[in-house]
């Protein structure tokens, strides 16, 4: 299974960028895949997932209203569209899969792979 994250970049305060993942070696439709995020000296923490062919999408409140999680089957591919980004989003952004998550509390250690990450660098 690979995973690999890109779309990552510098933006100013306020702008959107979208990241992707592409997955290879997997059935897409059959897992959950997530977004978490890691910034320097903080923990991994969840951000958005997407489950059940995108029926089901999740957010961690602080990025709810300004970022959208979206998938294609078809290309084994997600998004991650970031809107009104703030400097507080500033992290290292990782993509993974898993075959089960817990919608009320989508838990790093719960993933199954993960890809590389991308590096999201929002500016003031």
């Amino acid at each position: 299974v690979q995973l690999q994250a890109s779309g990552g970049g510098l933006v100013q305060a306020g702008g959107s960028l979208t990241l992707s993942c592409a997955a290879s070696g997997l059935t897409f439709s059959r897992f959950a895949m997530s977004w978490f995020r890691q910034a320097p000296g903080k923990e991994r923490e969840f951000v958005a997932a997407i489950r059940w062919s995108g029926l089901s999408k999740l957010y961690a409140e602080s990025v709810k209203g300004r970022f959208t999680i979206s998938a294609e089957n078809t290309k084994n591919t997600m998004y991650l569209q970031m809107n009104s980004l703030k400097p507080e989003d500033t992290a290292v952004y990782y993509c993974a899969a898993a075959t089960r998550i817990n919608p009320t509390n989508p838990d790093k250690n719960g993933m199954d792979y993960w890809g590389k990450g991308t590096l999201v660098t929002v500016s003031s």
